[in-house]
């Protein structure tokens, strides 16, 4: 039988167990750090659970999570990145860029997996795509490199369009070198580009309402979470004002959008629940180079076509990965 004296004395050995120790046997906790809305982001979330299941872990099993979503206040993120760091979790996964920047903000040595289609270089997240070389990597979605196309696209399916508008939201780091790309495409095809700012619903109906007054006809956005949280209201304001509108999510013309050029954000958060699975059991952000989704697809939505009017050209339907009718 124990005696007395050394059962106290045992429990006062694992009281003194290092912290570090007792965390190693506790179930890792992923912090997920969202730009946007819940909502908005069901698909993603659960594109990002299936990867963390191809790595061996299931939530509720041997992984945690943790979400703290900004609901589109940008300012918020860098207290929910904190929130996330005082909590102690074993690594952050940040969607979009303005997440990504507030969680390498908020910590040198947790993990951060990022999941965004912006230049991750030139926003000091990695020192390379190769060779990240710090406590970030992620997978990167070339959403904003496809905005050249996209005005090419518009300029293939509204041809007499003189006046294409761009809306992009002015807290997202990229709106203003995207803006001078878009407007320097613009340019080089003859057009002129009329720039709008929306970060709130109010600003999104007065847009539509600016685009109406200067018979707009033409328009693309700046990829954004608060415009990923509503392809069904800019799918319905577009149709509504007759606009023919190229988008960055295939949700946008299942909605009734009339096209888009897309990587797969889906695909890309799977790729970020793979990554994440990796660096739980061991392997280290500085090691794993950025992944690049280089698929793109091109849909349209032939119903919202005819809704519009517009005779979508053969050349360009041959073309199209999806066509919805």
């Amino acid at each position: 039988m124990m005696r007395r004296r050394e059962f106290i004395t045992m429990l006062g050995g694992a009281a003194a167990w290092p912290v570090a120790a007792r965390a190693q046997s506790a179930t890792p906790v992923i912090g997920f750090l969202g730009s946007g809305t819940s909502q908005g982001y069901v698909k993603f979330v659960a594109a990002f659970k299936i990867g963390l299941g191809e790595a061996g872990y299931a939530e509720g099993q041997n992984v945690s999570l943790e979400f703290r979503w900004a609901d589109g206040e940008y300012d918020r993120l860098p207290e929910l990145a904190a929130e996330l760091v005082r909590r102690g979790v074993s690594m952050i996964a940040a969607g979009a860029l303005p997440a990504a920047v507030a969680a390498k903000a908020a910590t040198s040595t947790i993990p951060v997996v990022f999941m965004m289609g912006s230049d991750a270089v030139r926003f000091g997240l990695v020192a390379s795509l190769n060779r990240p070389g710090g406590n970030v990597t992620g997978v990167g979605l070339l959403n904003n490199a496809l905005l050249v196309k996209q005005i090419e696209f518009l300029r293939e399916l509204a041809p007499t369009a003189s006046l294409v508008a761009f809306l992009a939201n002015p807290h997202n780091p990229n709106a203003e070198n995207d803006g001078r790309e878009a407007e320097l495409a613009a340019r080089v095809l003859g057009v002129k580009l009329l720039r709008l700012s929306v970060s709130s619903e109010p600003d999104l109906d007065g847009a539509f309402a600016t685009l109406a007054q200067q018979g707009v006809s033409a328009l693309f956005l700046n990829p954004d979470p608060f415009f990923t949280a509503r392809p069904d209201k800019l799918a319905a304001l577009a149709t509504r004002h007759k606009i023919a509108a190229i988008h960055y999510l295939r949700e946008f013309t299942v909605a009734g959008g009339l096209a888009s050029y897309v990587t797969s954000f889906a695909d890309g958060y799977r790729q970020a629940g793979i990554y994440a699975g990796r660096i739980l059991k061991g392997e280290k952000p500085a090691d794993l180079p950025v992944q690049q989704l280089t698929k793109v697809e091109l849909i349209i939505n032939l119903k919202t076509a005819k809704a519009l009017g517009i005779t979508v050209p053969l050349p360009l339907l041959g073309r199209a990965d999806e066509v919805i009718e």
